[in-house]
């Protein structure tokens, strides 16, 4: 079953009837348009919505090259998973203070600290993220999300913008094919085995890739 990106909007208006800060949670493999999907409900909800991407909890590239995992980058154990549940911990509590969140830049492939306010009056934080429903260190971020929608995009398609992704941030075509064989679909494979978890699977029909 695909949707169209107003079933989206229907699904999130019900969940705003619920009173408080909601924070939603954006699932999926990578290059599945998470973030195209995050930044047009934002753009939606001017002044009640905010977006906090889970990519700037990467490692930095010289703590993985310590780790020697520089060449797995985007893998669950490449990211600082304590720092993002403890976000989304303040996130949840500190509703009344600015919350101020990391971003991934992907001009230098390097997270910044403090580039994301969350403001008090932002009452739907949407979160998005290729990790959210996983166990292990990310376990309790499901629990600190009132909803969490997986995004279903085909997996040609998938790759077909990853692929366009990879060209546009400096790789040659054939180094981009290389990474999406050797790095972003084995990450597919443990992001698509928590599909299931979700709250609701949305299969996009009219979506394009950020």
């Amino acid at each position: 079953m695909t949707h169209t990106y107003q079933d989206a909007r229907n699904r999130l208006d019900t969940l705003l009837l619920k009173p408080g800060r909601i924070i939603l949670g954006l699932v999926g493999a990578p290059g599945g348009g998470k973030s195209t999907l995050a930044a047009r409900l934002a753009a939606d909800y001017p002044g009640v919505a905010q977006v906090v991407p889970m990519d700037g909890f990467h490692l930095a590239n010289c703590e993985l090259q310590r780790l020697d995992r520089a060449g797995r980058k985007g893998a669950p154990d490449t990211f600082d998973a304590a720092g993002f549940v403890a976000l989304m911990q303040r996130i949840r509590a500190q509703q009344d203070n600015i919350v101020y969140a990391p971003l991934f830049a992907r001009e230098i492939e390097e997270p910044i600290a403090g580039a994301i306010p969350v403001l008090p009056e932002r009452r739907l934080v949407i979160v998005e993220g290729n990790y959210l429903l996983c166990e292990g260190p990310w376990a309790p971020v499901r629990g600190l999300l009132d909803e969490s929608w997986f995004v279903a995009t085909d997996e040609a398609l998938r790759n077909a913008w990853l692929e366009a992704r990879h060209v546009r941030y400096g790789r040659s075509l054939d180094e981009a094919r290389h990474w999406i064989a050797v790095t972003d679909t084995p990450n597919a494979r443990v992001i698509l085995q928590t599909r299931d978890k979700a709250d609701w699977i949305y299969t996009p029909v009219d979506d394009t890739p950020v």
